[in-house]
């Protein structure tokens, strides 16, 4: 016989494996992409919903083009902004990216530490 001796375990060519052994790979990284990219894309999303949703007169927001402004009035899906004195714009609700970091509690907690 010419040719290549069989290897101890080589059997029939690796058919002796299971076809779950086959998938595993598989669904190992799909569960490594739903816990890396999936779930935290869905909390970031139900976030930015319930932002839209809590939007009131007064609230001080930056819109998506990096405008700051502070809200006149809101309108199903219309945002008055007051982005300077006397100017104001109106833009839709999807367009507000995120509240202003300024809240008082965040004043008074800088204003300690200055004076420390």
């Amino acid at each position: 016989m010419s040719g290549c001796p069989m290897l101890p375990g080589m059997g029939d060519g690796g058919a002796s494996s299971s076809p779950i052994a086959a998938i595993l790979p598989f669904v190992l990284i799909f569960v490594l992409f739903y816990f890396l990219i999936l779930r935290p894309q869905q909390k970031q999303q139900k976030e930015k919903q319930e932002l839209l949703r809590n939007l009131k007169r007064g609230d001080s927001v930056i819109t998506v083009g990096g405008i700051y402004g502070r809200i006149l009035n809101v309108a199903d899906d219309v945002v008055t902004l007051e982005i300077a004195k006397g100017v104001s714009v109106r833009v839709s609700r999807g367009s507000v990216s995120s509240f202003e970091n300024v809240k008082e509690e965040d004043k008074k907690g800088k204003e300690e530490k200055s004076e420390k």
